[in-house]
C-alpha cells in the first residue's frame, strides 16, 4: 500500500458513508408507525404495511452495521492500521480493500 492509498480510501469511505446517509434519510418513511385508518394504506391491508414497516426498519439495521464498520475503518486510517490484518499484521490485498474498505483480516486470515 502506497502513501496515498490511506487517503483515497478515506474518500471512498466518506462517499459510501454518505450514500448510506443519504439511504437512511428516504427509508424514514417506510418506518413509521402503521395508521389503523384503511383509507391512509390505500388497497394495501394492515399485514402489508405492518410487513413492508419491519423490512424497512431491517433494512435500517442492516445500513446502521455498515455505517459502524465504515467509521471503524476511518479511525484504523486516522491510527495508520489501516489495511494491515489485524491477525498475522501482514498487508491486506489493495483490491480486497477496494470491495470491501471495512476489511480486517487478509485473505488468508479470513479462511
Amino acid at each position: 500500500m502506497t502513501e496515498a492509498d490511506p487517503e483515497r480510501f478515506r474518500a471512498l469511505i466518506e462517499t459510501r458513508l454518505a450514500a448510506l446517509d443519504e439511504e437512511d434519510r428516504l427509508g424514514r418513511d417506510g418506518q413509521r408507525a402503521v395508521e389503523l385508518d384503511q383509507q391512509a394504506v390505500g388497497r394495501l391491508s394492515r399485514q402489508d404495511a405492518l410487513q413492508s414497516q419491519a423490512m424497512a426498519k431491517a433494512t435500517q439495521a442492516r445500513r446502521d452495521i455498515a455505517k459502524r464498520g465504515l467509521k471503524d475503518a476511518l479511525a484504523r486510517i486516522d491510527e495508520g492500521e489501516f489495511g494491515y490484518c489485524e491477525d498475522c499484521g501482514e498487508e491486506i490485498a489493495v483490491k480486497r480493500l477496494e470491495l470491501d474498505p471495512t476489511a480486517r483480516r487478509c485473505i488468508s486470515c479470513a479462511r
